[in-house]
C-alpha cells in the first residue's frame, strides 16, 4: 500500500520513526507508538497505553485534532464490510458514557481488517 491508497482512502501503515517524531509532544514518558496507520492525512496510532486518532483538518492540514481513547475505555468495535455495490468499509468503536460510537470509512476491507485486529490485540489484552 502506498501513496496511492492513501489517496483512495485506504489505510495504510506508516513509517513509526516519522510518527513519533511528528507526536513528540503528545506522547507521555514511557508510552511508545508501537503500529500506525494512515488514512488519507489522517492517522490512527496505537501506542502501549492509548489509541490516537489523527484528524488533519482544513486545507494546508495545519489544524489538527488529537482525539486520544485509553484502551480500558473502549467497550465494543465492528467492522462492517463492503458489499457489490456499496464499495465502504466501516470500522466503528464505542467509548464508555458515549451514545455514538467514533467511525471511519475506508474504501477496501483489507486494510480496515488490520486496523481491527490492532484494535482487538489491545482492548482483549
Amino acid at each position: 500500500m502506498g501513496f496511492l491508497d492513501s489517496l483512495l482512502g485506504n489505510a495504510s501503515e506508516v513509517d513509526l520513526e516519522k510518527v513519533e517524531k511528528e507526536m513528540e509532544r503528545i506522547l507521555i514518558e514511557n508510552e511508545r507508538i508501537e503500529q500506525a496507520y494512515k488514512v488519507i492525512r489522517d492517522l490512527m496510532v496505537f501506542t502501549n497505553k492509548r489509541l490516537l486518532l489523527i484528524d488533519k483538518q482544513g486545507v494546508t492540514g495545519k489544524k489538527v485534532d488529537y482525539h486520544s481513547v485509553p484502551y480500558k475505555s473502549i467497550t465494543h468495535f465492528s467492522v462492517e464490510t463492503a458489499g457489490t455495490f456499496d464499495l465502504d468499509s466501516e470500522l466503528k468503536i464505542w467509548i464508555s458514557s458515549t451514545a455514538l460510537p467514533i467511525s471511519k470509512q475506508f474504501r477496501k476491507d483489507e486494510s480496515v481488517f488490520d486496523i481491527q485486529q490492532a484494535l482487538a490485540k489491545y482492548v482483549i489484552s
